[in-house]
């Protein structure tokens, strides 16, 4: 059945299977359609990793160089008329290429398809003209064409009777214009909890179920379709880390209930095994789990205490509010320590701030970087070979190509980049320079006439960017000298592996590497202090994954899944004595840390499970253990 939302703003309107509303700016009929929430998507895919960075979701027209099928709505206009149709879209090639860019598309209306074409042509998120639209019945049918199958995208669209009304440009002002009118529901309340954890991957997962099994009531927001993170079949990355190793062999053994068995990085998505994890979250009754929820609100009381988070539901737009004791940043960006006012690190450290031999002399703001991967197939029967021709203002020549087949891990941008502030021109310049390789390769040196490109990330795989601080700030010392700590929980084994831009690509493409190198510091499986999973100054929240307190030296070593993991596991723990004990993350600590270490020895994971999780590469194990 098809859902009609209204709001009671200025006017009604009405559309089906679409959350819209109707904001006139003069006296003119107006029409704001938010196009995420397309009944139809067709081909183009919802986008919702950018809505701090520009306010919105988004229809993505991802096809690899195919025209994806069309996005199809009804929605009812406030009045029959003309109507002067514009599209909120970026032409994502601009930073690199100034001539016209591979994102077009086309509107039509009631079948009509609009004159002009959008997504182009401008160098920033900006309302296009799109033509006019004779509207003949309320109840239309609008749709969006993609033309090129290179990623166009169309955040909303804006019909008027008065071609000079139209909504704000920026990113800040568009958003103060949706709540005034009402795109931005009420917020309603998703209810009390135990536990929040905020982020589906790998650490979140295993926090929420750690917690739930040992009586927590637990809230599990992840703001993507789809668990598992980076490991999910949207970004395709192996579990990295070793199991059953360490003081705690238990801790992480969970894994073996939803882990993917087989391993490898841009392998086919059924490696991923997506419905494993969410079958394996559905089963847990004392989780429940909200698909699609973006978290951009953090509620706090004078004492920095987090009273509540909100989230956005990205297809809706709906605006959910969630209260509990505990909180736990599983967002891999802090994002919720961020918003609550947590205090953290981004970049690299100094070699003096942390005696720490393997960081820069001086520290700076450069991260790891994000990873778009890429495959390519054999043709089937019946397709044609071939590639669009991509030369969109990169340059590659017979030495600067890349001779292969896939992208997988080293594929590795933004490093130089703000990994948040700017997330969108780092995934665009992944995507940009996949196509452009791939393109060179095909049109060019004629190689992989058999073959056909078949999957690119457009969901970025980051590696790194805040940290949130803990009571203990894990470094290099703490690893490689194997430093004996009274809280010792997880086990980190993989090596302290830190990324950089390869020299090689850096020479050839100065203005923006895209490969990166890493180098390797082998470690001892080493028990990470628990202190480094709750917040120094945000009383009633803790961390898991790649935010926990830790040097960006140190995360080369603990940014892996299966240790996030273990480190979800630690934090479900200490959360359910909390709630036992009506305390905060810091009090386990201080005054249950015995009951911590015994539900650590004993673990959570259902017992006689197979170890299908044991490859484990960039680690040095020894049968000694600590």
């Amino acid at each position: 059945m098809l859902s009609i939302c209204r709001f009671p703003v200025l006017k009604s309107a009405v559309c089906v299977g679409l959350c819209l509303s109707y904001a006139p700016l003069t006296n003119a009929e107006s029409l704001f359609v938010e196009t995420e929430s397309f009944a139809d998507p067709g081909g183009w895919k919802m986008d919702s990793q950018f809505i701090d960075e520009m306010g919105s979701p988004y229809l993505l027209a991802h096809g690899l160089g195919e025209p994806v099928a069309d996005a199809v709505t009804e929605v009812e206009f406030p009045a029959e008329g003309r109507y002067h149709v514009y599209a909120r879209c970026y032409n994502w090639a601009s930073p690199w290429h100034k001539g016209n860019g591979p994102g077009a598309f086309r509107i039509s209306v009631d079948g009509t398809t609009l004159p002009n074409v959008l997504g182009e042509s401008g160098d920033s998120w900006e309302w296009q003209y799109a033509g006019e639209a004779d509207v003949k019945s309320r109840l239309t049918r609008i749709s969006l064409s993609d033309l090129s199958g290179f990623d166009g995208r169309c955040d909303a669209l804006y019909f008027t009777t008065d071609k000079t009304d139209l909504p704000p440009v920026g990113k800040d002002e568009l958003t103060a214009f949706r709540r005034k009118h009402g795109l931005f529901p009420e917020t309603a309340e998703g209810g009390d909890y135990d536990l929040v954890v905020v982020g589906g991957g790998i650490a979140g997962m295993s926090a929420a179920v750690s917690a739930a099994r040992l009586g927590c009531k637990v809230a599990l927001l992840q703001n993507r379709p789809v668990l598992g993170g980076n490991n999910s079949s949207e970004v395709r990355v192996h579990l990295g880390g070793a199991l059953d190793v360490g003081k705690y062999p238990l801790l992480g053994s969970m894994q073996k209930e939803f882990g993917p068995s087989r391993e490898g990085n841009a392998r086919p998505a059924e490696y991923y095994e997506d419905k494993l994890k969410l079958d394996w979250i559905s089963r847990e009754e004392g989780v429940s789990l909200f698909l699609n929820m973006h978290v951009n609100e953090v509620e706090t009381d004078s004492t920095g205490i987090i009273l509540s988070v909100t989230g956005q539901e990205t297809p809706t737009g709906r605006r959910i509010r969630f209260t509990a004791p505990l909180f736990a940043d599983c967002t891999g960006d802090g994002t919720v320590g961020y918003l609550a006012g947590a205090h953290y690190l981004i970049g690299r450290e100094g070699r003096d701030e942390y005696g720490e031999p393997s960081a820069p002399v001086e520290g700076d703001s450069m991260t790891m970087g994000a990873s778009i991967q890429w495959r390519s197939r054999e043709l089937q029967e019946g397709e044609k070979p071939g590639f669009p021709e991509f030369v969109y203002g990169l340059a590659f020549t017979d030495e600067s190509c890349r001779r292969t087949d896939m992208g997988e891990w080293t594929w590795e941008t933004g490093m130089h980049s703000d990994q948040l502030g700017a997330f969108e021109k780092v995934r665009d310049y992944g995507m940009l320079v996949a196509y452009s390789n791939w393109s060179y390769l095909v049109n060019r040196l004629g190689m992989y006439p058999e073959r056909k490109l078949d999957w690119v990330a457009y969901v970025g795989g980051k590696r790194e960017s805040r940290r949130l601080l803990g009571d203990y700030i894990l470094k290099e010392d703490d690893l490689v000298k194997r430093v004996n700590h009274e809280d010792g929980s997880f086990a980190a084994s993989w090596s302290i592996d830190l990324h950089f831009p390869d020299p090689e690509n850096s020479r050839m493409f100065p203005d923006g590497a895209f490969i990166a190198s890493n180098s390797h510091v082998f470690i001892h499986p080493y028990a990470v202090p628990y202190r480094c999973l709750y917040s120094r100054n945000i009383g009633n929240l803790f961390m898991a994954g790649r935010d926990i307190s830790c040097t960006h030296v140190a995360l080369g070593t603990v940014r892996v899944m299966r240790t996030t993991g273990m480190m979800g596991e630690v934090v479900g723990m200490a959360a359910s004595l909390c709630r036992r004990h009506g305390v905060g993350p810091r009090d386990i600590y201080q005054s249950y840390l015995p009951q911590l270490r015994e539900l650590m020895a004993a673990g959570v994971a259902c017992g006689g499970l197979p170890d299908n999780q044991n490859y484990n590469e960039g680690t040095h194990l020894t049968d000694d253990g600590y």
